[in-house]
């Protein structure tokens, strides 16, 4: 059975409602990766050139202003772009779905309110073999989240409804849930990939992770894995020759054929 986990730190970030500028964003966020020029775009350079470029014609303007600056620059433009300088080489060149994974991955990064709603909701119910998560049960963790001090003030009604109704529909543009059917998703099977698990390994050693400290990190529990399967997972990769793992008692030393995630990048692209 898969473990619930719990990701909340001790100095916890403020949930926010930032998730009503757009839920997945994945065909959004496909065109603006063609627009976004490395390695230094800011935010608002996108924005002006994706007003004039025409690939947003029934968009209103409000509209993708919100998409470009309360979405895409937060989970894309974070750790000075990194993310989408990794995308921008991935787009088209990897399976849909491992690409859909690493926007999964960069949105719950930039929304603790997602990463714990799939750690303490999804995870949960998939380990106790529940088929769906309700309304409800997302209303439940909203409710919860307040009166545990997670947001900066406190929420109406009104904003509680509209956050669950959020994290369900991006949980399933994701797909990790299925279509709405009387209140409820469906929870679908969903299993990190080869190619995200190798992105989440490096990106996490580029931050400075130690070999033992990656292996723990909380990213790990937004694809419902543990540290023995994340080990798993990385010995996959040895297998595949993209990295060196050396494991004994309670030490993990990993040694790294990329460089940085530009290599990997290109290295993935190229496989």
């Amino acid at each position: 059975m898969l473990p619930v986990f719990q990701r909340t730190p001790l100095k916890a970030p403020h949930y926010t409602t930032q998730l009503a500028a757009g839920l997945g964003l994945v065909p959004e966020t496909i065109r603006l990766l063609t627009l976004w020029q490395p390695p230094h775009m800011s935010g608002q350079e996108l924005l002006r050139k994706a007003l004039a470029s025409g690939e947003f014609p029934k968009v209103s303007a409000r509209r993708l202003r919100n998409i470009v600056i309360e979405a895409f620059v937060p989970r894309y433009l974070a750790d000075e772009a990194a993310p989408a300088r990794l995308l921008k080489v991935l787009a088209g060149r990897v399976p849909a779905a491992d690409f859909r994974q690493l926007l999964f991955l960069y949105t719950c990064r930039a929304n603790p309110i997602l990463a714990d709603f799939v750690c303490e909701v999804y995870w949960s119910r998939y380990a106790s073999g529940v088929h769906t998560v309700e309304k409800d049960n997302a209303a439940m963790f909203v409710q919860r989240a307040i009166a545990r001090g997670r947001t900066a003030t406190h929420w109406a009604p009104s904003t509680i409804i509209r956050v669950s109704n959020y994290l369900m529909g991006v949980a399933a543009d994701f797909g990790l849930l299925g279509p709405m059917k009387q209140r409820a998703r469906s929870i679908l099977p969903y299993r990190i990939s080869p190619l995200t698990v190798s992105v989440v390994a490096h990106d996490l050693h580029a931050k400075g992770f130690g070999d033992n400290a990656l292996v723990r990190h909380a990213d790990w529990n937004l694809f419902g894995i543990e540290p023995d399967d994340v080990l798993q997972e990385l010995r996959h990769l040895a297998l595949r020759g993209e990295i060196i793992v050396q494991s004994a008692a309670a030490t993990t030393h990993i040694g790294w054929k990329y460089k940085s995630l530009e290599e990997l990048a290109h290295g993935l692209a190229e496989g």
